[in-house]
């Protein structure tokens, strides 16, 4: 019997994602997140990374508090859990098409300072977190060897070869432009208005959501995560407000960077072309980009 069951605790799956694997609980009134690690791909330590991770930012970022974390117990056949609060807020992905230029723009301004302030927790080399103590394993960051690692996918979902030849050199070009920043920071990655919760009310950022694929990485990952498909000049304009107030950097350089980073997760997403919503549409970005060489290009 499935233990929260046995603890007259209800679970209802929660909207936003997809993995089918967080839920809503509710316990005598107590209202908590739940996230399963049931699908084999997560890593033996996923449940304890993330809880490590929340625990590491908690003070600096808006997230959730650490409740409970179960490792996997493969004897009795249940997966590794992690239970957090449930924080106040909308998604950013449903309030943003309601807002204003003046709404978008704080919004941006309030995503953006979330970006800049990860980008500003630095690290000692990019990897992958191995284990609850948040060990960094080893990591490819080359773009062009990850083109290359995903040629095969990319091709079965219709890249030709001339198509490929064009990404690996915009890639080869993208990271020679990557390498002119040479620190490593922590990475959300995958800082999006749907992980963001915001108060309808202030537009202030209520909590940072669902950190599976958080890694140490480049700086510009996140910024670019952002920027990747809500593209509204207002809104565009108050994330790199927000990035060159705490950063410096000049906003035409730091789009050009956020943008050439971006290029790995759309890359990936490329990949999985069909899998679910977001990857599809990375697909067409991808392609636009790839047609007009040019890694600021959005699809027609």
């Amino acid at each position: 019997m499935d233990p929260f069951l046995e603890a007259g605790m209800s679970l209802t799956p929660l909207d936003g994602g997809w993995s089918g694997e967080t839920f809503l609980a509710d316990a005598g009134g107590e209202r908590t997140v739940v996230r399963i690690y049931a699908d084999p791909r997560h890593p033996e330590h996923a449940a304890e990374i993330t809880a490590s991770l929340l625990r590491l930012v908690r003070g600096l970022l808006p997230v959730p508090q650490v409740r409970e974390v179960r490792r996997a117990d493969s004897v009795g056949g249940t997966p590794a859990l992690l239970v957090t609060e449930l924080l106040p807020g909308v998604r950013g992905d449903l309030l943003l098409p309601t807002l204003d230029g003046t709404g978008l723009r704080r919004t941006g301004a309030a995503v953006g300072e979330i970006a800049a302030r990860l980008a500003g927790m630095p690290t000692l080399r990019a990897g992958m977190f191995v284990d609850g103590d948040l060990t960094i394993g080893p990591f490819d960051a080359d773009l062009q060897a990850w083109v290359d690692r995903n040629r095969s996918a990319l091709a079965t979902h219709g890249w030709t070869d001339a198509d490929l030849t064009r990404l690996a050199a915009l890639a080869d070009r993208a990271q020679a432009t990557l390498d002119t920043v040479v620190r490593t920071s922590l990475v959300h990655s995958d800082l999006n208005p749907k992980n963001l919760l915001l108060d309808p009310g202030t537009l202030a950022v209520t909590g940072v959501l669902d950190w599976e694929f958080a890694h140490s990485g480049h700086p510009f990952t996140d910024l670019g995560n952002l920027l990747r498909f809500d593209r509204h000049p207002d809104y565009v304009a108050g994330v790199l407000a927000a990035w060159t107030s705490r950063h410096g950097t000049p906003d035409d350089e730091a789009l050009d960077l956020a943008r050439a980073a971006d290029l790995v997760a759309l890359v990936d997403l490329a990949a999985r072309s069909g899998t679910n919503p977001v990857a599809t549409a990375a697909a067409t970005l991808l392609h636009a980009i790839v047609d007009a060489d040019d890694w600021h290009a959005a699809p027609d």
